[in-house]
């Protein structure tokens, strides 16, 4: 019998859906705000996807500071920023805001500018829907699961994703041994890149010694002997992922078709 999955535990209700169910559920949203130049339905979308984060997600005061507060005060600067370079209309340039030799800030361009910024947050905020609530290994498992993917690609994606906490190791490892032999670890840019290429060789033959371990456990579970293998872990696919994706999917139809 296959274990319990673990999500059935974590805090924040989306956490607890299937990772395939709160990808899909933005994903028609993203798609659509990347060529539908709409900012009423930018910033609707967004909102309802903040509410989702803030609601569901199990975020702790960083992530809500960096959502709440962060989020829109990057957009704005990001607004002002694309201000100098999107397209205005040549009819329409709006009244100069300043000017710098010949290059003048419009508020046509702030204006467009701020649009373009909404839609590409908003695009941000909808992929943190199924970013911030599943993990990689779970969105491989259920990938095997339920589109039936080939048990040799999600598990290199699990083995892939094994590789990024290991090398974090290993480079602390290698950081503490250079302080115990008196590293350079003076300040300035000369001494980061001695550094990192002080680091570089035994990081890179740590994770050779990684791959290969993992290459003989493989083999010797008799990784591609067969078809299929078994799952110690189910990811199920429930009627709430449903709901949440027909309710994904229902209301980007409703805020993009109605005017």
């Amino acid at each position: 019998m296959a274990a319990v999955w673990a999500a059935d535990v974590r805090p924040g209700w989306l956490r607890r859906h299937n990772p395939l169910a709160t990808l899909a559920a933005p994903l028609p949203a993203m798609l659509a705000l990347v060529v539908v130049h709409d900012t009423r339905a930018a910033l609707v979308l967004t909102a309802v996807a903040a509410l989702l984060l803030v609601t569901g997600a199990g975020l702790g005061r960083r992530g809500l500071l960096a959502l709440l507060v962060a989020a829109p005060l990057g957009t704005l600067v990001l607004g002002a920023a694309l201000g100098l370079w999107v397209a205005v209309p040549a009819d329409g340039p709006g009244r100069v805001l300043a000017q710098v030799g010949p290059l003048e800030y419009t508020s046509a361009g702030l204006a467009a500018g701020l649009a373009t910024a909404v839609r590409l947050t908003a695009v941000a905020v909808l992929a943190l829907v199924g970013g911030l609530t599943s993990s990689g290994p779970d969105l491989a498992r259920a990938m095997q699961q339920q589109l039936r993917v080939p048990y040799r690609v999600t598990w290199t994606i699990l083995a892939a994703f094994r590789f990024v906490p290991r090398l974090g190791h290993e480079v602390a490892v290698i950081r503490a041994a250079h302080r115990v032999r008196g590293g350079d670890e003076g300040p300035g840019p000369v001494a980061a890149v001695r550094r990192w290429v002080g680091w570089s060789v035994p990081l890179l033959a740590g994770a050779l010694r990684h791959a290969e371990r993992t290459a003989y456990a493989m083999d010797a579970r008799g990784f591609g002997a067969h078809a299929t293998r078994t799952e110690r872990y189910r990811v199920p696919w429930r009627a709430r992922d449903t709901v949440l994706v027909v309710a994904g999917w229902s209301l980007t139809a409703v805020v993009l078709l109605v005017p």
